[in-house]
């Protein structure tokens, strides 16, 4: 593997005294749902998302806002205080995947992750602890304004990206296939958040002011070779095949960096023991091997898959020092630690751009089995 008619007055009165009445009699319960729900979403209540105080008599170190987050989990709606907290982490370089307001798997792990980098016992949960040290690592606002521009708006996108690789090798560019993809990807968020927090706005609309992430954007550009690496140099990467995550550490042992990944399959299974970083490529195109024996791919011949943020390896490929297994980025940036790869590891492209351009020629690599 290489690389969205009037009524009397008296009559209307009646009905707003039925109304009136309805709400008084709603059920205790129902009320204190309604109360456990989340505000609802803008750059303004994410801006201000602040996490709750703990209760009187309860204690301390039991989730906080417990109700909340189950109230938002379960509508599937994203929660103000969790884009909040993912966009710190991120600019933290302990990455939650996706931005999206969910308290999914990637986010615990990357809390936990940061909070035994802070000295605190691991946690998945957002408790005062965690939220405190989060807030000291910045305080500038976590959602911000940006202005589509021309370019922007008019791409080129692709019309399609067929599912079959066979179907993929036929065309001239794996692009992206609209502006809410491009902008999604470039401040590292899930679209349906994009949507969420721009409704009504059109995207593909030069001068269109949108809310988005204050992250670091992703850039598509290649890097030149005598700029590399940038500093912080990583000098070693641990690959966590239980945990599903990707760690970048300094020559003094420091960790830089935390990314969620997708490691290995049944069907490939990820390299075990140590290996090295052989090199880098940005933008690279992807030659398939029929004697990698994919699923699904029926080809009996090589094939190459011209470059783009849709290729199968994304934006970013880093050779390991195995043959045909490397660190790259991914088409699907929100299946990154939920699915499986084809054994190599699997990162959003931003992450895997982040890594890249620190990660130094030679770099240890250590597969860990727990």
């Amino acid at each position: 593997m290489i690389p969205k008619s009037w009524r009397p007055v008296g009559a209307a009165l009646v009905a707003s005294c039925l109304v009136v009445q309805g709400a008084a009699a709603k059920p205790e319960k129902d009320r204190k749902t309604e109360a456990a729900q989340p505000p609802a979403l803008t750059a303004d209540t994410v801006n201000a998302a602040a996490l709750a105080p703990p209760e009187a008599g309860k204690d301390r170190d039991a989730k906080p806002n417990t109700k909340a987050r189950r109230a938002a989990a379960s509508a599937e709606k994203p929660d103000p205080l969790v884009v909040k907290a993912q966009v710190l982490l991120d600019r933290a370089h302990f990455y939650p995947g996706a931005i999206d307001g969910r308290t999914g798997e990637n986010y615990k792990r990357a809390l936990s992750a940061f909070a035994v980098a802070q000295g605190l016992p691991a946690t998945q949960s957002l408790n005062p602890e965690v939220w405190d040290k989060l807030q000291a690592t910045s305080d500038k606002p976590v959602v911000t304004d940006y202005t589509i521009t021309e370019s922007d708006a008019s791409g080129p996108y692709v019309e399609r990206i067929p599912p079959k690789m066979e179907q993929q090798a036929e065309l001239k560019t794996l692009g992206y296939t609209n502006a809410r993809e491009m902008l999604a990807e470039r401040f590292h968020m899930g679209r349906d958040l994009v949507s969420a927090l721009n409704p009504g706005k059109s995207l593909d609309k030069a001068g269109t002011v949108i809310a988005v992430a204050a992250v670091e954007p992703m850039g598509t550009d290649k890097p030149k070779a005598k700029d590399l690496p940038e500093s912080p140099k990583v000098e070693r990467i641990e690959v966590g095949k239980a945990s599903r995550d990707v760690r970048a550490f300094g020559a003094d042992g420091k960790l830089l960096a935390y990314y969620p990944a997708s490691i290995g399959s049944s069907e490939k299974p990820a390299p075990s023991g140590d290996t090295k970083v052989k090199g880098v490529a940005f933008d690279p195109d992807y030659t398939y091997n029929p004697k990698y024996a994919f699923k699904g791919v029926k080809a009996q011949h090589k094939f190459t898959i011209q470059s783009g943020p849709n290729n199968p390896v994304g934006l970013v490929w880093i050779d390991l020092a195995i043959p045909s297994y490397g660190i790259h980025g991914t088409p699907e940036p929100e299946k990154v630690g939920k699915t499986e790869s084809h054994g190599c590891i699997r990162l959003t492209n931003w992450n895997a751009r982040d890594l890249a351009a620190h990660v130094t020629r030679g770099a240890e690599v250590v597969f860990k089995e727990d």
